[in-house]
């Protein structure tokens, strides 16, 4: 049997880099951003060192420039926790609570409307900057580990709410970090209940056992086709009079009409390692690996699960004694 050559690797999806212009032009707005928060935080001084003084304070400008230095130094820190996985929710408010206190005592320094409403913006120009800095660099972060779990589309949670919070919660449950995965992992659920139903009649619930019932609302069982694996097809028992084969006439891919000789699991793991060698850690999901090599989605998870698992344990293999 001749193995077929591997079809080329696609290009990695995802957002581009940015250009030089555009890298350019960031670095010109980042620049013009820290300009201006830092203006925000000196135009403070004066409103926040009369509101020291009259509290008592032996050196009024103590104030002032404590919380002026403290705001981006909790901002840094919040930008290094998330560069090494090890994000707190509660640091990156902290530069909001004291700018807050910042605009509080500029507004209390106005005298008029205008002045509180210019005295109060200032300050805050700095954290809402910041913001926008660490949201950029979270997603970035995110998108390279594939931790960041990818939101899902505001119109889809408008039309089909209560499919749409049953995706989420599958999703949050079982750590699925790609939409496009969990979207396709829900079509195989769709599919394999219309099969389930299809065999069993209405009261396929009572009749389904129980440990196929389970990987269904898991999201981990698929229709079974020509190259499903024994492990899969032991689980159903068999029934005591065969059912009439309904296959769609899409689906009904066998090697008798192919032509070719059917495939193993170490013939697709092979296929499969030579077709992903340059995909990304994000594009190695079930539904591309079954369009690419062409098999069952039940055969699809399982060379999934066996790429990530070589790929986390390929450091292991260079260890120096």
């Amino acid at each position: 049997m001749t193995t077929p050559l591997p079809a080329p690797a696609a290009p990695p999806i995802g957002v581009p880099p940015l250009t030089k212009p555009e890298m350019g032009l960031a670095g010109v707005g980042a620049l013009a951003a820290a300009g201006v928060g830092a203006l925000g935080l000196i135009s403070s001084f004066d409103a926040v060192s009369a509101a020291a003084a009259s509290w008592g304070f032996s050196a009024p400008w103590m104030l002032p420039v404590g919380i002026d230095v403290s705001i981006p130094v909790f901002t840094v820190a919040n930008l290094l926790l998330i560069r090494m996985d090890m994000a707190l929710a509660w640091v990156r408010f902290v530069p909001w609570v004291l700018t807050l206190i910042t605009c509080g005592l500029n507004i209390a320094a106005g005298h008029s409307l205008s002045a509180k409403v210019a005295h109060g913006t200032m300050p805050l120009l700095w954290v809402v900057f910041s913001e926008i800095g660490a949201h950029v660099y979270a997603v970035r972060i995110g998108a390279a580990t594939g931790r960041r779990m990818e939101k899902i589309r505001f119109s889809r949670w408008l039309l089909a709410f209560p499919s749409t919070f049953a995706l989420w919660r599958r999703m949050t449950l079982w750590e699925i970090t790609s939409y496009s995965e969990a979207l396709a992992r829900e079509k195989e659920r769709q599919l394999a209940r219309a099969d389930l139903r299809e065999q069993h009649g209405r009261q396929w619930r009572t009749k389904t056992p129980r440990r196929e019932r389970v990987m269904l609302r898991m999201g981990d069982l698929a229709p079974a086709t020509e190259d499903t694996t024994p492990a899969l097809r032991a689980v159903s028992s068999p029934p005591a009079h065969p059912p009439v084969a309904k296959t769609r006439p899409q689906r009904r891919t066998t090697a008798k009409a192919t032509g070719t000789a059917q495939r193993t699991y170490d013939d697709l793991l092979i296929e499969a390692r030579a077709a992903t060698a340059q995909w990304t850690e994000a594009r190695l999901n079930a539904e591309a690996i079954r369009t690419e090599i062409h098999c069952s989605a039940a055969n699809a998870r399982r060379l999934r699960d066996a790429l990530k698992a070589e790929r986390a344990q390929a450091p292991a293999l260079h260890v120096v004694p």
